[in-house]
């Protein structure tokens, strides 16, 4: 069982959200579910032993996007997933969660292609957006090489955006290398969560 309750970041107040959740063995493989207009609570039951990637939407409010392993077990398992809204407002940033990158290039793998059509969907929606994508990554290699690398991922997105119909002049790629850190990169966790896509609203 996956629970949890949507709501605004700031306010703490329910939202009413939908919620997309999406084998990532297999992307064509997903369905979406409606929080509670008045709690924000939702529930589902997925199969055990998987990965997948869940999207959260609401009007107003920038999508949400993470991945959430289901344990392989045949035991009753509940999984407690709260999670935050923020507004479209200038200066809001989110993580890109499901956004995959081949190891050590900058080629989108064909798993990010969910995440990209939100981002695309979103732009398209909110068509005076102007947003910085920003790529990040773990503290190993260099700092020239790291620099290199994310600039090249964050443009990796960008021309996809570009190919989609998005204006060029509304999507800023900017690659951080490894000077941006959010967690210790003493740790595989640490690492894994540093190495990240972002974006960041810069005008609406």
């Amino acid at each position: 069982i996956l629970k949890g309750m949507i709501y605004d970041e700031v306010s703490k107040a329910p939202v009413e959200a939908t919620i997309e959740i999406i084998d990532n063995s297999n992307s064509d493989n997903k369905f979406t579910i409606s929080s509670n207009s008045e709690s924000g609570n939702y529930l589902l039951s997925l199969p055990a032993g998987k990965n997948y990637g869940i999207s959260v939407n609401a009007p107003g409010y920038l999508f949400h996007s993470e991945n959430i392993y289901m344990p392989d077990t045949s035991d009753y398992t509940e999984i407690e997933k709260n999670i935050g809204l923020k507004k479209l407002e200038i200066g809001n940033t989110i993580v890109l969660n499901n956004i995959f990158y081949d190891f050590d290039k900058s080629t989108l793998r064909s798993e990010s292609v969910n995440e990209l059509e939100k981002l695309e969907a979103l732009l398209t929606q909110n068509n005076t957006l102007t947003i910085e994508l920003s790529s990040h990554t773990d503290g190993k290699g260099t700092d020239e090489y790291n620099l290199k690398l994310s600039q090249a991922r964050a443009q990796s997105v960008v021309d996809y955006l570009k190919a989609k119909g998005i204006a060029e002049s509304r999507l800023i790629p900017k690659g951080y290398g490894k000077s941006k850190p959010i967690a210790s990169n003493d740790t595989e966790e640490g690492r894994q969560m540093n190495r990240r896509t972002e974006f960041k609203i810069i005008s609406k």
